[in-house]
């Protein structure tokens, strides 16, 4: 019993530095909509700064000044990076957002790197907190006592802050509706800089407060971004309170889920999130949203099918991509195919989030079980690529049937939560499950059959199985199904009342989605010869998203264009450069700011403006109220 005791004051004080960096997190979703890919890395700033400080000052005095002027040096890093380029971006599509502050996490990694080193760094303990206190027989440090006061003391500031001052009221006004307190003369933009430095400082606060408890390490804004997103979408997104209860359950599972249920530990905070959102959608302490939000794939430009020319470029330029194995290597050949195969991952990625107007963060679940399926026919049955790459994927349509079932009764973040949440269950399973998937040791030997295992074979096999995947998709957009699951997107209200199954359809494209995912999975299985359980990570989700938003949600084949960029150039500059994180995410944030609706959408915003119809005045006029509205 003592010991239960004691492990449950550990969970409440890293309950406490969770809160810290949710409860940022909740405060700036609440009230700029923006997901904020990189609060993990403000939170490792904190860190890092704060180490720096407290080796230079000395004394109580010294140390917490140096704890609190590192949190207020990265606010005001995260305010300049609001001004600079978030508030270039807010009326761009929303997930463009989530794609720059992705990009600045990708700079943030490497700077730290190159400034502090890759070693692990041991900051000084806290002064006067430094021992241990006897409870029950047993030792509890006293840093942690300290942090587990601090929680509810820093929950209280800020409902004094939100309740008490006028700058509170509208920033919990802005939470509501923002557009009602633009309306009333409120200038947004200074209290949407006024909130991001709030959420950064508080995001950096736990993680300067952390120093005395781990060590400081260039890993830990991802290690911490993860948990965050759980605790803000259980407690519910902008919340104070929510994040609070949500930081204590989530630091108790950790805490105890290692002892009481050590198969399943890693899985438990995901099946939690995951049951709140199906019951209760908006979280603990959230409230439903008061109007829907625009569509991923909105756009006031039709679509149209290819003309005979276009058909005709195409197939030529597919024509000419199949000639590339008489010219290059062996490498680029290999390089050719995984690009060939994530370009059939982005695309259903895109079907879903373009067609079906659903932003999925966990499509790499089905991309993983995709390659298990493939692997499990062959470690297992004997089965030879050929039957492996046609039965293989079906694993993935079924994770998409069961976990799609759930997550299109939800919307907008919310739904997107819920597949992370399920991605993170499946590659829990498959991390923890070690007698069937290998662990983190995956399994070994998935070779493809002697007529592909050449890169010059394997090569034109993924070229094929690329060109047919997006072909089919590409017809489903214009499919009876596709114009329903696209009126669905544009107004749920109007297609439920021509007869139209919103549900239905939306979970009819999750699984489609799914299943080319997975055979992509299944492709890319045999292209590396084995299996990871990081096949269905986070990483993989993120770089999916990544390619379909270069390439630009508003259009119907972006993905194709956003994937071989991508994937090109983060291959070409890791054989290039050290820092190959902060190139690259320095190219994301530049192509976020210079072409707000992806490569091929600014591409055919070009080609309409300069050879589309000549419209009127008054069309003009109205073209233009449109885009201002969005």
């Amino acid at each position: 019993m003592e010991f239960l005791l004691v492990q449950a004051l550990s969970g409440l004080a890293s309950a406490a530095s969770l809160f810290l960096v949710a409860s940022g997190l909740s405060i700036i979703f609440g009230v700029t909509r923006i997901v904020n890919f990189a609060h993990g890395a403000f939170y490792m700033l904190g860190a890092y700064v704060a180490y720096v400080l407290t080796t230079r000052l000395a004394g109580p005095i010294g140390f917490w000044g140096a704890i609190l002027a590192a949190s207020v040096i990265v606010a005001a890093l995260g305010a300049l990076m609001e001004m600079v380029l978030l508030r270039r971006i807010y009326h761009a599509p929303e997930l463009f957002q989530l794609l720059a502050t992705f990009g600045v996490t990708l700079m943030v990694q490497d700077l730290v790197v190159v400034i502090w080193g890759p070693e692990d760094l041991l900051g000084p303990r806290a002064p006067g907190l430094a021992g241990a206190v006897s409870l029950f027989g047993r030792m509890v440090p006293t840093y942690d006592l300290f942090l587990m006061v601090l929680g509810p003391v820093v929950l209280g500031t800020l409902w004094l802050l939100f309740h008490q001052t006028r700058w509170g009221v509208l920033v919990r006004a802005a939470t509501q509706d923002r557009e009602m307190v633009a309306a009333l003369g409120v200038n947004q933009k200074w209290l949407f800089t006024g909130v991001f430095a709030l959420g950064v400082f508080l995001a950096a606060l736990g993680g300067a407060l952390q120093i005395p408890r781990t060590t400081v390490t260039h890993t830990m804004d991802l290690s911490v971004i993860v948990e965050v997103f759980v605790v803000v979408v259980i407690g519910g997104l902008g919340s104070v309170l929510g994040a609070f209860v949500a930081a204590i359950i989530v630091a108790e599972l950790n805490a105890f889920g290692i002892l009481i249920l050590p198969q399943i530990s890693l899985i438990m905070v995901f099946l939690v999130m995951a049951v709140v959102l199906v019951v209760r959608p908006w979280g603990l302490f959230g409230k439903a949203e008061s109007a829907p939000r625009p569509a991923a794939g909105l756009t006031i430009r039709p679509w149209r099918p290819f003309s005979t020319a276009e058909r005709v470029a195409v197939a030529v330029a597919v024509a000419a991509v199949a000639t590339l194995p008489f010219f290059l290597g062996n490498y680029a050949l290999t390089v050719g195919a995984e690009i060939l195969i994530f370009v059939l991952f982005a695309a259903s990625l895109h079907f879903i989030m373009t067609v079906g107007g659903l932003a999925s963060f966990g499509h790499a679940a089905y991309f993983g079980l995709g390659a298990y399926g493939a692997a499990f026919m062959v470690k297992f049955l004997g089965a030879p690529m050929e039957a492996a790459l046609l039965v293989g994927p079906a694993l993935g349509l079924v994770g998409a049937v069961l976990f799609g079932w759930f997550c299109v009764r939800l919307s907008g973040v919310y739904f997107a939560m819920l597949t992370l949440a399920f991605a993170q269950i499946a590659w829990s399973i498959a991390f923890q499950w070690v007698d069937v998937t290998g662990g983190d040791n995956g399994l070994l030997g998935i070779w493809p059959s002697a007529w592909a295992a050449k890169p010059q074979g394997f090569f034109w096999l993924a070229l094929a199985v690329a060109v047919i995947g997006v072909g089919l998709l590409r017809m489903l957009v214009f499919s009876p199904f596709g114009y329903g699951l696209r009126a669905v997107r544009d107004s749920t209200l109007r297609a439920e009342a021509i007869g139209l199954d919103r549900a239905r359809l939306q979970w009819a494209a999750f699984v489609v989605a799914g299943t080319f995912a997975g055979i992509a999975g299944a492709l890319y299985a045999f292209l590396k010869g084995s299996v990871f359980p990081d096949f269905m990570g986070i990483p993989t989700s993120v770089d999916g998203l990544v390619m379909v938003l270069l390439g630009g949600i508003e259009t119907v084949s972006g993905a194709v264009v956003g994937a071989v960029l991508y994937k090109a150039l983060a291959i070409w500059l890791m054989s290039q450069t050290d820092l190959s994180k902060l190139v690259l995410g320095a190219v994301i944030v530049v192509v976020v700011l210079a072409f707000p609706k992806g490569v091929v959408g600014f591409i055919e915003d070009m080609r309409h403006r300069w050879f589309g119809p000549k419209k009127t005045g008054a069309e003009a006029a109205a073209l233009a109220k449109v885009e201002a509205a969005r």
